[in-house]
């Protein structure tokens, strides 16, 4: 197990060191669940309390204060635990082989140091980076581009001419380049387009599992440099997906939906087909999308409105039973006043 000193931390981080710098750490825990020898972090202030109390041997914390144990001052805690992770924490990775259980076409081209699993399959003129790891189960079909050090869990699946940039993570079950959801009614016919397109992933994204990214009807479904897509999201046909963008698990985007840079979908967002969402747009979770949203909105609801105006009518909706019963109660009162004038009146 790997130790770093508090010294060590300190220098790697950049923050200022409060305490011991010989003092060793061999982990991370939450601050609750820490023990003598790991380091713990505080990100908010109602949290800084729980100092005066853990078992952690220190912690990281975005402010100076008072504190019976070690402290690292960091501007963001958050971002330091995730680097330090790396170090006390170092990803597993096979080593470079290739497995002779799997199947590799001899018009395939396979860089160097390549880990290639058992019973994967290497379809023919695809090409394979250096470094690229392919799990057990992978099925890369022909013409297939895969950029260097991409990684792919089991039972990925990619279609003819699927292209994948570099450092590209991919977790098992997904399924890229399957046909579009295109079709066209003629009388009682329903009749296949053929989608003859392709998908392109751009570097440094990574995609969940059991994702399903549809090719393109012609042209390339597209999902831009460093995005990164949570499990059992779908992406129809002809899609663009800008760089940097966040998408929670359960999306479903319609085909030929464009979606700007920077833009995060919260679970269980729908979006309709043919839809443009501008840059850095926020959409809450449950949203149904049915038109264009400009950059830098924040929207949610079903249909879409405002998140603030959203949060309102969420809030009303609670009230729903008690403001019917009131409602019913001044029906039957103005009914008799009513029925009382009517009586009165000559």
């Amino acid at each position: 197990m790997r130790e770093l000193t508090l010294g060590e931390i300190a220098g790697i981080l950049g923050g200022k060191l409060i305490g011991d710098p010989s003092i060793k750490v061999r982990g991370i825990k939450g601050i609750e669940e820490a023990e003598e020898g790991d380091l713990t972090f505080v990100v908010s202030e109602k949290y800084m309390k729980l100092l005066s109390s853990t078992r952690a041997s220190a912690a990281l914390v975005f402010k100076e204060v008072e504190s019976p144990i070690p402290l690292i001052i960091i501007p963001n805690p958050y971002w330091g635990i995730v680097k330090l992770m790396e170090k006390f924490y170092p990803r597993k990775l096979p080593s470079p082989s290739i497995s002779p259980y799997c199947w590799i076409s001899p018009s395939a081209k396979i860089g160097q140091e390549v880990y290639i699993g058992p019973f994967v399959y290497v379809g023919d003129e695809a090409e394979i980076g250096s470094r690229v790891i392919l799990y057990p189960g992978v099925y890369v079909g022909p013409r297939v581009k895969i950029g260097e050090e991409s990684i792919l869990y089991p039972n990925v699946v990619l279609y003819e001419g699927i292209i994948i940039g570099k450092r590209v993570i991919i977790h098992a079950g997904t399924v890229i380049g399957s046909d579009g959801f295109g079709y066209l009614k003629e009388g009682d016919t329903i009749f296949k387009i053929p989608q003859i397109g392709g998908v392109k992933i751009e570097d440094d994204v990574e995609i969940g599992a059991n994702c399903t990214i549809d090719r393109a009807t012609f042209g390339w479904t597209k999902i831009g440099k460093g995005t990164k897509i949570d499990n059992l999201v779908q992406v129809g046909h002809n899609v663009s997906i800008g760089e940097n963008c966040l998408l929670v698990a359960q999306v479903g985007i319609g085909g030929s939906t464009v979606i700007g840079k920077g833009v995060s979908l919260g679970g269980q967002v729908g979006i309709s087909d043919h839809v443009k969402i501008g840059d850095e747009v926020k959409i809450s979770g449950k949203a149904g999308i049915f038109r264009d949203v400009e950059s830098g909105e924040k929207v949610g609801g079903f249909p879409q409105m405002p998140h603030k105006r959203w949060m309102r009518v969420a809030a009303e909706l609670l009230k729903l039973p008690e403001l019917r019963k009131s409602l019913k109660e001044l029906e039957e009162r103005m009914n008799l006043i009513e029925k009382k004038l009517k009586e009165e009146s000559p």
